[in-house]
């Protein structure tokens, strides 16, 4: 084979390889939207609406139930998060301070806030739209939660 002709093959089998990999990543990145994750079997769940990072936008618009008896433990986002509470009633403690989110109502904590979010153990289910900003909410939870959809 000549030497220009192996330029060719291998700078054919380069592009090939490139535009893969492109199309790969461009469906892994809209796989999120749509996708339903769980935190642990019987846990938390997230229905990812609007995943912003793979669209170039800078926020994550999800739809989050927390169980009856929920209790998250305190932890901290890196990005700002903010509820719009649908149904139930959430104890949302945001630095020791309580507050009772109930339809209607708003709650947000920002970085480098901590928060718990607690459910009555007798109580229904408890959903809010939940978004966050900037863009990374959903990847995180991806990366750590148990895709069910």
């Amino acid at each position: 084979m000549k030497q220009s002709t192996r330029y060719i093959v291998l700078g054919a089998a380069v592009t090939v390889a490139c535009a893969s990999s492109y199309g790969v990543g461009l469906i892994a990145q809209q796989s999120l939207e749509g996708g339903v994750f769980e935190s642990r079997p019987g846990g938390t769940q997230v229905e990812v609406l609007f995943d912003g990072g793979s669209r170039g936008v800078g926020v994550d618009v999800g739809v989050i139930t927390f169980p009856a008896g929920n209790n998250s433990g305190n932890h901290e986002h890196p990005q700002t998060e903010i509820f719009y509470m649908l149904d139930g009633e959430l104890e949302h403690v945001v630095n020791g301070e309580s507050e009772i989110l109930e339809p209607g109502m708003l709650g947000h904590v920002k970085p480098p806030d901590l928060v718990n979010h607690i459910t009555a153990p007798n109580g229904s289910s408890t959903r809010a739209v939940v978004i966050w900003a900037p863009s990374g909410g959903v990847a995180r939870i991806a990366s750590r939660w148990n895709r069910l959809r």
